[in-house]
């Protein structure tokens, strides 16, 4: 028999401070004791789905009460959630593009840092010979980053779910995922249009009507920083893509090719519904936004574990903070 075929299972691997199920059961049974056999490409969750011979994917899924032939197996049925959401939030995940650092913190209170350089600290002067050196100020909020937890709450009963496939459960999990996702993106729009409480809102330019030169305009509102991030609702993105400069050969091939759209400046402009009508953000994402996660996703493991789906809770905290404030602007079409 594997070794991983004899570890005990049990509701208390989700409890550890600070470490997943997966966490646990990797120390338990490490992945890189597999290297060079037949399940060297699984980790430690996935060996355990061999275990009970569970197959969560495909037309050939099990049926959800596959999982709870023994209570070893129920065990998993919370990873198993938890996974298919992470799933969800990866796949209609746009925040990769505009973080430039996430932080995991343990716990609700979290103050960021934050520095606002001068005009005369940007230019970095020569400095002669035996003068002291130009100082960047680096210094901790006035106030904590706000985080929200965004989440929904699983209604169903076992019965209603036990005879489902798994693959088609998992789309459903990978909806709610995807939902958490769009939540905390509209919370990252808010922040940087808003500031994050610290008296940080973002500058920018209005225009009557816009144009090509609206775009310079904002790329030289953001310098020093580089414009490398555009964010526009639905109506704005049309406006975008309706100027003549949008419509060059290779832009158009681009869009058309890939349906990845680029601006005449070089920066990547990204569909978000939650940014304002008539209002363009443009944001250096090298130093712009952090993000700040309190876990990772948080389920009711006992309830699932127990079969109780009636009142699951599946959720996720996060806040978002500004680094440089000077590093996201917007540009406002005002009618």
């Amino acid at each position: 028999m594997a070794f991983y075929e004899t570890i005990r299972l049990e509701k208390g691997m989700y409890a550890a401070p600070g470490k997943s199920f997966s966490q646990i059961l990797e120390e338990q049974d490490p992945s890189q004791n597999y290297e060079g056999s037949p399940l060297g490409k699984l980790d430690a969750y996935q060996r355990q789905l061999k275990r009970f011979d569970i197959r969560v994917s495909g037309p050939g899924s099990d049926l959800v009460e596959k999982f709870f032939q023994t209570s070893d197996s129920a065990a998993l049925f919370p990873e198993y959630v938890s996974r298919a959401v992470r799933q969800g939030m990866e796949h209609a995940d746009v925040l990769p593009s505009l973080v430039a650092a996430t932080t995991r913190i343990e716990g609700l209170d979290y103050r960021t840092i934050t520095s606002i350089p001068t005009e005369d600290d940007k230019s970095l002067k020569p400095v002669a010979e035996g003068t002291i050196l130009p100082q960047t100020v680096v210094k901790t909020q006035e106030n904590l980053v706000r985080l929200h937890k965004r989440g929904r709450m699983l209604v169903s009963s076992y019965e209603a779910l036990r005879f489902q496939r798994l693959d088609l459960f998992t789309v459903t999990l990978r909806q709610i995922g995807a939902y958490i996702s769009r939540a905390q993106l509209k919370d990252a729009v808010s922040v940087l249009i808003d500031g994050d409480g610290n008296e940080n809102a973002a500058g920018g330019i209005t225009t009557s009507s816009l144009s090509y030169e609206d775009l310079v305009k904002l790329w030289a509102a953001l310098s020093p920083y580089e414009l490398n991030t555009m964010l526009a609702s639905t109506d704005t993105v049309q406006k975008l893509l309706n100027l003549s400069e949008m419509k060059d050969a290779q832009a158009g091939l681009n869009f058309q090719g890939t349906g990845k759209m680029i601006t005449p400046i070089g920066a990547t402009l990204l569909h978000v519904t939650s940014v304002p009508a008539d209002t363009i953000l443009g944001l250096d994402k090298t130093c712009a936004l952090e993000m700040v996660q309190a876990g990772d996703v948080l389920i009711d493991y006992d309830k699932l574990i127990d079969r109780q789906l009636e009142r699951a809770a599946i959720s996720c905290i996060a806040g978002f903070a500004k680094i440089f404030p000077d590093a996201c602007k917007k540009l406002t079409i005002s009618a």
